[in-house]
């Protein structure tokens, strides 16, 4: 008797990356959690209202958490809406129509890891232990003006993208007026404004945490890079910020309301009196989580000037980064790299 040729049924799963599917994983073959979580403290973050930005608040946030809430901040609640289907229409495709995209100078597409190239390419290492690998896939979006006249084959991919350089004005508005008031609480040179923060470099990144089987941290903790970081994400938790040296609050998803984060960069301008937060974020057994994040650097060749650290450029620094995400798939020196030995207090 002649057996017909089994046919595969589409399955929701198809849109995952074929490690991460349900029984596809040894992870889902542990009897054990290998990574304990522990419940974080409740949400005390700040709020800072964007229509009434003065800097008591800013210099309170900024000095003593390095994050804080952003509210009445202007964007329709349409486009956010839209940001969000969107997005949950592009994450449904196909694996395949996805990492197509591995190389895309417009959206490329990556899973598993953080560490990518300022082109948003998956950085190639050795072969990654399953148990290595972060319950994420994304998109990695640039936003300068040549990147804004490609297109993406997919239909669904290319809505998507359009949708995101219009968020992406809205964010690089929020941005630049956010951190003058910044620069003014810091005493910065108005000369250097423009170079400190340059919209040209931004990037966005979309992710989606998976469903995981156990505890497991979709993103482990980690300071951003950037001047600023302007987040945007769902109604499910687990995004977590640390606040001190080892205390960790989870920051419950408001909507509508955003979340700004101090990266490295500006950590350096303000002589260490601004934070550079370090924030991770758990997987959810049940639901899956997205996110946006926008991420905005200083001008290439502008360099750097602080009394604690070694005067450098975010070429500089970006190059010491690739070089860890290269070696060792994290990054693990950053502005320790620069410090000055005997900086002044």
């Amino acid at each position: 008797m002649k057996m017909s040729p089994s046919i595969h049924t589409p399955s929701y799963y198809d849109s995952y990356p074929p490690l991460l599917r349900p029984n596809n994983n040894p992870i889902h073959d542990l009897n054990q959690d290998p990574n304990p979580i522990p419940d974080p403290n409740p949400d005390p973050i700040p709020v800072i209202d964007f229509q009434n930005i003065h800097n008591d608040a800013i210099s309170e946030a900024c000095r003593n958490w390095g994050v804080f809430r952003l509210v009445n901040h202007g964007i329709p609640d349409a486009l956010l809406n839209q940001l969000r289907g969107r997005a949950e229409e592009a994450f449904s495709l196909p694996f395949d129509s996805k990492h197509a995209l591995k190389s895309c100078a417009a959206m490329a597409y990556f899973w598993g890891t953080p560490a990518l190239t300022p082109t948003g390419e998956t950085v190639e290492r050795g072969p990654t232990p399953p148990a290595d690998v972060k319950w994420f896939e994304g998109f990695n979006v640039l936003l300068n003006q040549q990147s804004q006249q490609l297109q993406v084959e997919d239909p669904v991919l290319d809505n998507f993208r359009l949708v995101l350089d219009e968020y992406g004005r809205h964010q690089s508005r929020l941005a630049t007026t956010i951190f003058k008031a910044m620069a003014e609480d810091l005493n910065l040179d108005q000369n250097l404004y423009e170079s400190y923060l340059s919209p040209s470099t931004a990037s966005m990144r979309i992710y989606r945490y998976l469903k995981c089987p156990l505890p497991m941290w979709g993103l482990d903790a980690h300071t951003d890079s950037s001047v600023l970081t302007i987040l945007t994400h769902d109604e499910v938790e687990g995004f977590q910020v640390c606040k001190g040296d080892d205390e960790w609050i989870d920051v419950e998803p408001i909507p509508n309301t955003l979340v700004l984060i101090l990266g490295d960069l500006i950590q350096a301008m303000s002589d260490d009196k601004y934070k550079s937060v370090k924030h991770r974020v758990k997987a959810n057994k049940y639901k899956e989580r997205l996110s946006v994040g926008y991420f905005v650097f200083s001008a290439i060749d502008a360099v750097i000037q602080s009394s604690k650290y070694k005067p450098f450029t975010y070429a500089d620094f970006r190059a010491g980064v690739q070089h860890d995400l290269k070696t060792i798939g994290y990054k693990k020196v950053g502005l320790g790299h620069f410090k000055l030995t005997h900086a002044s207090p």
